[in-house]
């Protein structure tokens, strides 16, 4: 959570006091007025509140059709939200590599298509744009669908074009760890009118109970809930606000690091697909090897300096995906998608050669909004004298 104040405070207040919490209870409720706020910010058409971004994530493979045979590629560097979002939707998470930008590799990606493969989720993982002309071309050429994981990168852009709008669908979260938050929430865009229905359904079972059925050509099914509600909404519409000015800030900030430390040549800098559409919640310094890059991270936290490498994030990375690796699809098996496929299935320990030496070569400084120029100053030096330190032990 970056930034929260009095103004939601304000906002929960006034839904409190109303005594409408239900979302349904208007066109003009909070949760109405924040998608089509979201729509508008993002660029798409269409927005849907939900519960969280793994909602979101099942929500958009139900909308793109996705189910039982089908396989979703999706890289090996990311929550692990992102792999099972398919199993709920009957489908295989298939991991590809990631390459130095910690996003999907653009080779493993098309390396891993085979005649089951129905969609992509790239992930822009810590706010980091992945490279999205070469995913969209690789997706258009097998014709597969790409739903965007920007549940790391709210706000962010490619090419211009905010994150989440350039795929057929695109998740977002705004739990309390994300760029905006509401403590828990998320919500799915899309341009498409037939994936908005169909995550319509899947995101709120009973919403042919609440809501007008002539608006809708497609069938009802059985679907869940994940549907927000109004104090939610509250707050995510005044989040929505200061949204652009925290990617400002951080921005800024990252930009300043990055002129301070580039001509250090203990590390080099990660590379990123769009600096200027860049989230920019952290900057990766990227070492020769993960020996490096762990004497660093010792010598600059302990100059007292926050610093993190990504090959620590538990959970994050496909190494650490335990039910995932071993084919746990499901809490009964007649429900386990790894059953339905006919010939046995299994993921080659050597599937994604880079990742794991890649996290461990990078090191993460966090950026911050509350920072000084002069405390900035002052992380970009401490992160010199560790460089220094290292090169002196070294």
């Amino acid at each position: 959570m970056y930034r929260m104040g009095e103004e939601e405070v304000q906002a929960v207040r006034k839904v409190i006091e109303s005594g409408q919490l239900f979302r349904y209870w208007s066109e003009e409720s909070e949760a109405a007025q924040f998608e089509r706020e979201w729509a508008a910010k993002i660029g798409t058409r269409d927005a849907i509140l939900m519960t969280s971004g793994t909602a979101a994530l099942i929500c958009g493979l139900v909308g793109l059709g996705v189910g039982p045979g089908d396989e979703v590629i999706i890289p090996s560097y990311t929550f692990i939200a992102t792999a099972l979002a398919p199993l709920a939707a009957g489908a295989i998470p298939i991991i590809a590599d990631i390459d130095e930008s910690l996003t999907i590799d653009p080779r493993d990606l098309e390396a891993k298509i085979t005649p089951r493969t129905r969609a992509i989720i790239p992930v822009h993982m810590n706010g980091l744009p992945c490279a999205m002309d070469e995913v969209m071309a690789i997706a258009h050429a097998h014709k597969l669908s790409v739903l965007e994981d920007a549940c790391q990168a709210d706000g962010g852009s490619y090419g211009g074009k905010r994150l989440g709008s350039i795929g057929d669908a695109g998740a977002f979260s705004f739990n309390y760890f994300k760029i905006i938050s509401c403590g828990e929430g998320g919500a799915l865009v899309t341009n498409d009118a037939q994936v908005h229905e169909r995550a319509l359904i899947q995101h709120d079972g009973g919403c042919g109970f609440f809501r007008d059925l002539s608006e809708l050509q497609t069938p009802l099914f059985a679907g869940w809930n994940f549907r927000g509600n109004e104090i939610l909404a509250s707050i995510l519409r005044v989040q929505v606000q200061r949204l652009d000015d925290i990617l400002g800030a951080l921005r800024a900030e990252k930009r300043l690091l990055r002129e301070e430390l580039a001509d250090e040549t203990a590390f080099a800098f990660n590379p990123v697909n769009d600096h200027e559409g860049d989230c920019a919640t952290a900057l990766g310094l990227l070492f020769e090897s993960e020996s490096g890059a762990r004497a660093f991270l010792h010598a600059v936290n302990s100059e007292g300096t926050v610093a993190n490498t990504p090959r620590d994030s538990g959970r994050h990375i496909f190494a650490n995906w335990e039910a995932i690796l071993e084919q746990r699809g499901a809490h009964h098996p007649d429900l386990n998608p790894y059953r339905a496929v006919a010939e046995s299935f299994s993921y080659p320990a050597d599937m994604c050669p880079n990742t794991l030496t890649i996290l461990g070569r990078t090191v993460a400084i966090p950026t911050s909004i509350k920072r000084s120029r002069e405390e900035t100053l002052s992380l970009a030096a401490r992160v010199k004298q560790a460089a220094a330190n290292c090169v002196a032990v070294a």
